[in-house]
């Protein structure tokens, strides 16, 4: 099995990716969608995270108030080690299950994490390749404002507090440039495909 680390900054085409990446043959984990399950009602983590930040975190069907906590995480660095604390750990297991269940399937899967904090956390994979999509700053504020209706002021702050690109471009072992059309992200991803199956 191949582990690929892939990330990027929001809306830098890393979706785009990992999409081709699936339909070319690799599994994707994607590890937003998981840190989702591991907190849903009836999780160890929920019930931490209630039992640590209080019943306000949860709304009446008993699922996350995701608004709430955020409101708390956010306002206090000391609070979001609290809920890292409580969520990465079950990220790791999950994460690492879904990458065990890929390899029993097929001893020579490629398997591609799609992580967008990649460089912000503690990375506890052995990756055998770490891909990054790299889009300037103006284009991908122009792509949330074009795709997501979101304000200039507000994409802008979205960038600027996740990693820089300096600190994404320096853990790459490939670049994905998606300033470009679609069609040459298409084709350089099918590119780092023939590179990972030959």
């Amino acid at each position: 099995m191949q582990l690929i680390g892939l990330t990027g900054g929001i809306a830098s085409g890393k979706s785009t990716i990992a999409r081709r990446l699936a339909e070319n043959g690799a599994v994707v984990v994607d590890a937003d969608r998981i840190a989702r399950e591991v907190v849903e009602p009836g999780t160890p983590a929920l019930a931490e995270i209630a039992e640590t930040f209080g019943d306000g975190v949860l709304r009446d069907d008993g699922s996350l108030d995701r608004p709430a906590l955020g409101a708390i995480v956010f306002a206090d660095g000391e609070a979001l080690l609290r809920l890292n604390a409580i969520t990465h750990p079950a990220v790791l297991r999950a994460s690492t299950a879904r990458f065990d269940e890929a390899a029993a399937a097929d001893p020579d899967a490629v398997v591609v994490y799609d992580v967008p904090l990649l460089v912000e956390s503690a990375n506890e994979y052995p990756f055998d390749l770490i891909v990054v999509a790299h889009a300037s700053a103006e284009t991908r504020v122009d792509r949330l404002v074009a795709l997501r209706s979101m304000e200039r002021a507000e994409a802008e702050r979205r960038i600027r507090s996740q990693a820089s690109d300096d600190e994404r471009l320096a853990v790459a072992d490939v670049v994905i440039d998606t300033d470009g059309t679609l069609e040459q992200t298409l084709e350089q991803t099918d590119l780092l495909w023939d590179r990972l199956t030959a």
